[in-house]
C-alpha cells in the first residue's frame, strides 16, 4: 500500500471515529499530521512471497492446535480468523505463568509472556505447515528481535509454541529451510519450543480487528495483512471471519 493512500485512510478512519460536527477542515489536517507521524513509527513490514515447508506434518485427527507469536495479537488474530479450516483464533498470552497473564502486567516487559494467538485448525483443510507458510509471509515480520513495527519489548517477539513433538520438529526444519534459502533480508530471529501455557487474554482484546477496522493502528498495520492473505493465499482466503465472540471461546 502506497503512503498516499495509507494516509487517506488513517483520515478516514481518525474521522470516522469524531463526532459529525467536528469534522471539518481544520480536523482533517491534524488527522494528515498524525498519520505522517504514526507513519514514521509504523511497521515497514510487506508481506514476503516464501516457499511452502519441504516437511509438512501428516494429518492425524480432525482438529489440531498451535500458539504463534507475531507481534501483537490484534493482526495475527485478525489474519488467522479470515483462513479457510481455522476453527478457532482466540488471542492470549504464553511464555510465563497464569498468576502474571494479564494486559497490564504482561505490558511491563518483565513477565516472560509473549502476546500470541491459540490458533485450532482443522488439517484436513488446511495444514500444519500452511499455517506456517501465513505466518511468516503474511502475519508478521520474523527478523525483528524482541519488537514488530511499532511496538516494542519481548512481549512482541516472533515465537511458535508448538502442542507436539511433530508440530516442533516441521517448524524447527522450516526455520532452517526459509534460512538457508535467505528469503527474508535479515536473519530470521523466530523461536520454537513446545506449549507450556496459553492463557486467553481479556475479552476486550478479542475479535479487535473486525470490531474496530477504522482504528488508526488496524488500518495501518493490520487491515494490509488480510489484503495480503487474499493475495497471496486466495485458495486459503475467506471473507467472513470465525469469530470468538460467535464460536463462544
Amino acid at each position: 500500500m502506497s503512503s498516499n493512500a495509507t494516509i487517506n485512510r488513517i483520515v478516514t478512519a481518525v474521522q470516522k471515529q469524531l463526532p459529525n460536527g467536528a469534522r471539518g477542515t481544520l480536523l482533517a489536517v491534524a488527522a494528515v499530521g498524525f498519520a505522517l507521524w504514526y507513519l514514521s513509527a509504523a511497521s515497514s513490514h510487506a508481506s514476503v512471497i516464501i516457499p511452502p515447508p519441504a516437511v509438512d506434518e501428516p494429518v492425524s485427527g480432525n482438529s489440531e492446535t498451535v500458539v504463534l507469536a507475531g507481534g501483537c495479537f490484534w493482526g495475527v488474530q485478525g489474519v488467522f480468523q479470515h483462513v479457510k479450516g481455522v476453527t478457532s483464533a482466540v488471542s492470549g498470552y504464553s511464555g510465563g505463568t497464569a498468576e502474571t497473564a494479564h494486559y497490564e502486567t504482561v505490558s511491563s516487559s518483565r513477565t516472560g509472556h509473549a502476546e500470541a494467538v491459540q490458533v485450532t485448525f482443522d488439517p484436513h483443510q488446511v495444514s500444519f505447515g500452511q499455517i506456517l507458510q501465513i505466518y511468516f509471509s503474511v502475519v508478521h515480520d520474523p527478523t525483528e528481535l524482541n519488537r514488530q513495527g511499532p511496538d516494542v519489548g519481548p512481549q512482541y517477539r516472533s515465537a511458535i509454541f508448538a502442542a507436539n513433538p511433530s508440530q516442533l520438529e516441521v517448524a524447527r526444519a522450516y526455520l532452517q529451510q526459509l534460512s538457508q534459502a535467505r528469503v527474508f533480508p535479515q536473519p530470521i530471529v523466530t523461536t520454537a519450543d513446545r506449549l507450556t501455557g496459553f492463557y486467553p487474554a481479556e475479552s476486550y482484546h478479542q475479535d479487535f480487528l473486525t470490531l474496530n477496522p477504522h482504528y488508526p493502528y488496524i488500518v495501518i498495520n493490520d487491515l494490509p495483512k488480510i489484503t495480503d492473505l487474499k493475495q497471496l493465499f486466495p485458495e486459503l482466503y475467506r471473507d467472513t471471519p470465525v469469530l470468538v465472540t460467535k464460536s463462544g471461546t
